[in-house]
């Protein structure tokens, strides 16, 4: 029987740097890292391709054979995928295929790694309820706005800053009032505005709290 996997949640609405704190702490930690929010962008490509028709068998069969490294794919980066992805995530039984995806992973990581660190919208409540450290990570949104446009500018998308800050907000609001598990923080979550932060600062602020839990647990 396998120990108890150490878990690490962290929850953001878009564009807050959790994906970039979660790769980290999960390198420094050896934990086993997934981007759940590249998991409905998948489907958001599958669903624009196939002529934005929802077709669960085909979802379904496509979330089982994903690997980690189609979540790499940075085409799925694009403002139309997001907002695609944002508009599957409130469908129920799309939620419930991610979610049996997520939770397995959660559950049993390959061998290698001896924790998982998750980033997402609903990981500290939906997937991950009793992980070992909680986070909601969240920031401006004309800070997050500038970040993400960045982003996309350096990976050659052509959009300005301003398309960028409404797609965000669109997006915001759609995560915090969906039905089916929204965006919300957690009682026993850490908050983490990291406006004024910058990478390394914030990395800190996590790696503490882990090496504390990690310290307590031991």
């Amino acid at each position: 029987m396998r120990k108890k996997i150490f878990q690490v949640a962290i929850d953001s609405p878009a564009a807050s740097g959790a994906g970039t704190q979660a790769k980290l702490i999960s390198k420094y930690f050896n934990f086993y890292y997934l981007d759940t929010g590249k998991l409905y962008r998948i489907l958001g490509k599958l669903f624009i391709k196939n002529n934005k028709k929802i077709n669960y068998s085909l979802f379904k069969k496509k979330i089982k054979s994903t690997k980690p490294f189609h979540l790499k794919n940075k085409n799925l980066l694009s403002n139309e995928i997001g907002i695609t992805s944002a508009f599957l995530a409130k469908n129920k039984k799309i939620r419930v295929l991610v979610n049996e995806y997520q939770k397995k992973i959660a559950r049993n990581p390959p061998r290698k790694f001896k924790g998982v660190c998750f980033d997402g919208r609903d990981i500290t409540y939906a997937i991950m309820p009793k992980a070992d450290v909680k986070i909601f990570m969240t920031a401006n949104v004309k800070i997050r706005a500038k970040r993400r446009y960045l982003e996309l500018k350096k990976l050659g998308h052509k959009i300005t800053l301003n398309e960028v800050l409404l797609n965000i907000k669109k997006r915001d609001k759609s995560d915090f009032t969906r039905k089916v598990s929204p965006l919300k923080i957690c009682d026993d979550a850490i908050i983490i505005d990291n406006s004024k932060l910058n990478i390394k600062q914030c990395f800190k602020i996590i790696k503490n709290e882990v090496e504390k839990t990690l310290k307590r647990s031991s």
